[in-house]
């Protein structure tokens, strides 16, 4: 099991982090949640039944790993700060700093919009776009027909662009 679980983490490790990331924006951050995702893997191996694929299973955990912790902690609002990695790599690439600091916050409010929506969307919107999942991968994740699946993202996309169109978002 442990050589099992090994092979496992050194194949979605990646992934795992880099859909944490697009979902708090803080790279520290989700270093610790897919630390903690992969260590709710382990524990939970022995209930994957293979009905989806596993990277479906362990993004499953992740997405419940980070909201578990947004309702246990106040979330840092990014408006006060450039991310420094992305500020520097941009900076010397030519980039203006208010751009960035717009594109940042641009990108929050997005994720605030994302994360008022109704649960099925929201998921759906995560599980595709953050998590770059095939829509057979979310409607396994979601225990819906891939075709909901395909309904839900088309009504979260355009509740999404109605709310963009109504608010000032910034």
């Amino acid at each position: 099991m442990q050589q099992e679980f090994e092979t496992i983490y050194r194949e979605y490790y990646g992934s795992i982090n880099k859909f944490l990331i697009k979902l708090c924006a803080d790279s520290t951050l989700a270093e610790e949640l897919t630390q903690e995702t992969f260590y709710r893997t382990f524990l939970s191996l022995h209930r994957f039944q293979g009905k989806s694929s596993i990277y479906t299973f362990i993004v499953s955990i992740a997405k419940h790993t980070y909201y578990k912790y947004m309702r246990k902690s106040k979330p840092v609002m990014p408006y006060d700060e450039i991310d420094e990695h992305s500020y520097s790599q941009q900076s010397h690439a030519g980039g203006d700093p208010i751009y960035i600091y717009e594109k940042k916050a641009e990108k929050y409010a997005l994720r605030r919009m994302i994360d008022a929506l109704p649960e099925k969307y929201r998921d759906v919107i995560l599980y595709r776009i953050y998590a770059e999942m095939s829509f057979e991968q979310v409607a396994q994740a979601m225990n819906i027909t891939e075709n909901s699946a395909k309904v839900l993202f088309h009504r979260a996309k355009k509740k999404l662009s109605e709310e963009l169109k109504n608010e000032d978002y910034l």
